[in-house]
């Protein structure tokens, strides 16, 4: 089959555009299909067209859990977490129009675990010499900038780790921001991890004797 053959999608059976292909791992799926995926898949290129099938059947059936969500706490800022305490299960979302992006509603007992990490850039501050070059001052002086991020393990055949930040640029660690937002990621980690606990109580309680 030469390069520029017609390729068709073998998850949906349309002709698949110029560019548009995406390789699995035995067949190909067009671009239309792809941006139905969760956010959170991580390699295609491994995945099986019966298991793309299972994917796109899943996040169709997510629009109805998406539907049935009730927010009763919302934690975070850029990224948010939203729960639904009455149903026992939570959305990681950057959309203040959520209901509309068809967002993974996980719920609590698929919480494997959560790690929190505050990953830090450095970058040196030059200042010029004599003749304009930009050199090291002394002692050397650097300004740190650092990333909030959270870490879920997830049981789901579909993906296994939701990986987030909590703010959307860097931010200076002598800003003030960094307070809120080591406050909004233990918030999110308490909430996330008294989650899982409630729900495994819940499992052994109900677990046949």
């Amino acid at each position: 089959m030469g390069l520029f053959d017609k390729k068709f999608c073998d998850a949906c059976g349309e002709k698949i555009k110029l560019l548009g292909n995406r390789k699995l791992e035995d067949g190909n799926m067009c671009s239309s299909c792809a941006k139905k995926l969760s956010p959170f898949t991580t390699d295609r290129r491994r995945t099986t067209v019966n298991e793309i099938k299972a994917h796109l059947a899943y996040r169709e059936a997510n629009k109805a859990e998406v539907a049935a969500f009730r927010v009763s706490r919302t934690l975070g800022g850029w990224t948010k977490v939203l729960i639904d305490d009455g149903a026992g299960k939570f959305i990681v979302t950057t959309s203040d129009r959520w209901q509309n992006e068809n967002p993974d509603v996980i719920s609590f007992a698929q919480i494997g675990g959560c790690r929190t990490n505050v990953e830090e850039s450095r970058t040196e501050i030059m200042k010029k010499d004599k003749d304009g070059r930009m050199v090291s001052q002394f002692p050397r002086q650097y300004k740190v900038e650092l990333d909030y991020k959270i870490s879920i393990d997830v049981n789901s055949p579909y993906f296994n780790e939701i990986e987030f930040k909590l703010n959307f640029v860097r931010v200076d660690s002598t800003s003030r921001e960094c307070r809120d937002l080591e406050r909004q990621l233990e918030e999110i980690n308490q909430a996330l991890r008294d989650a899982r606990t409630s729900a495994q109580a819940a499992a052994a309680q109900n677990a046949p004797i």
